[in-house]
């Protein structure tokens, strides 16, 4: 029996799938689930590197390590050939990247030795930078052919929600794919019907595809900017009020990728120097706790929680005396829709001009299908619904819609 294979490499979590003649399903990647968060611990002694659930797991024991997570976003940007600091020794980010996507693709070669592949990607690795798109795309052929991959084709990760969304229709429609994932944010329209499924070339059914570099990380950023970094001295008065704290330690303690980049000596002995300066020196002080004992990737894991506690909830309380030694903030839904205003309105724009790009009114979509990891924020919800008034609004599995879709394509392309 032939077997079709799919990767959706993502920001925050990732998938591999497989589809035959009759479905498309998830490998199991980590015991029964389905989903491998996008992270790996490289512990200090030179162990082999863990993965996904064990890594975060590793970090949250307080072994000594390293966690990286939110390696996608080097893809396409002076990172990814820089080489960085695990252990005793040295590797690059394009390693890092090709020993995760090898650990997934581990799990699936004990099922299958499939050897063609349609990776995920975004519409837009960065935006405005076409060279940067694809130097992007390029390394994942090339891991993917390291691999032993011997064919890799390419699917828009919208688009390949759509395939999957189409496996439920009845008849034809038009269906805006709205896919916010931990990244990027990617938007297609696509005319979808049981018929047109089976057809080898989709070209014509694609009328608008778009993407812009905002994606759940954002939202935690923000967050973590607005409510979390002035209790550490983000903005904080220094000399009496003669001027603010520099703003760059906590940016990048807000910034999964940046995170690491705090823990050397140079920065505590800044740190440490500002502390003079700091009109209020407590504030500080729980900034350097958190960077000494390198609490910081578990901070950021505390404000991605309450941010999707507050996707149901009104209130969340943040757990953050145990890493800064201050208060444990109760958060509102409405400081999260303060915080992420500015995305959000630039999802907003995006979603217009996909609109005009396919030359269509709201009124003509059938059907919005929403996906991705991000994609159950409310007030993400409320400004799709405030952009299509009356139009129904769909929700598959968010965090594998992508994944199965693309296996769909690999059935389609390679068959």
């Amino acid at each position: 029996m032939t077997l079709y294979c799919g990767i959706d490499f993502g920001t925050s979590n990732s998938t591999v799938s497989l589809a035959d003649e009759a479905r498309a399903w998830l490998v199991a990647l980590e015991g029964e689930a389905v989903t491998l968060p996008s992270a790996v611990f490289w512990e200090a002694d030179g162990a082999p590197p863990e993965f996904g659930r064990a890594a975060l797991a590793a970090y949250l024991r307080g072994e000594d390590g390293r966690l990286m997570r939110g390696l996608k976003s080097t893809l396409g940007s002076g990172l990814i050939d820089e080489r960085t600091a695990v252990g005793r020794r040295a590797v690059s980010f394009r390693e890092v990247l090709a020993a995760f996507i090898k650990h997934m693709v581990g799990h699936l070669r004990a099922q299958t030795q499939v050897d063609r592949v349609v990776m995920g990607r975004p519409v837009h690795f960065v935006d405005g930078d076409a060279a940067g798109d694809a130097k992007a795309q390029g390394v994942l052929e090339e891991i993917a052919r390291g691999l032993g991959f011997a064919e890799v084709a390419f699917q828009y990760e919208p688009i390949a929600a759509a395939l999957q969304y189409e496996q439920g229709v009845t008849g034809e429609e038009l269906v805006l794919i709205v896919d916010i994932g931990g990244g990027t944010s990617d938007f297609s329209i696509v005319r979808v019907s049981p018929d047109r499924a089976a057809a080898a070339d989709r070209a014509g059914d694609i009328l608008a595809n778009d993407g812009i570099r905002v994606g759940g990380t954002d939202f935690d950023r923000l967050l973590s900017l607005a409510e979390v970094m002035p209790l550490l001295g983000y903005k904080a008065s220094v000399k009496g009020g003669a001027g603010l704290m520099p703003n760059h330690y906590f940016l990048d303690l807000a910034t999964w990728h940046r995170i690491n980049a705090l823990y050397s000596q140079r920065v505590m002995a800044d740190l440490k120097a500002l502390r003079r300066d700091v009109d209020r020196g407590e504030l500080l002080d729980r900034m350097m706790r958190v960077v000494e004992e390198r609490h910081g990737h578990a901070l950021a894991m505390a404000v991605e929680g309450a941010k999707i506690a507050l996707s149901s909830e009104d209130f969340a309380r943040l757990q953050l005396s145990q890493f800064t030694g201050g208060p444990n903030p109760l958060l509102k839904r409405e400081a999260l829709v303060a915080a992420v205003e500015a995305p959000l309105q630039r999802i907003g724009a995006t979603i217009d001009a996909v609109l005009a790009q396919a030359g269509l009114r709201a009124d003509q979509i059938g059907t919005v299908f929403m996906t991705g990891g991000s994609s159950g924020l409310p007030a993400l919800r409320s400004l799709v619904q405030a952009a299509l008034p009356g139009v129904r609004i769909a929700t598959g599995d968010m965090l594998g819609s992508v994944g199965t879709g693309l296996a769909l394509d690999a059935r389609r392309k390679f068959r």
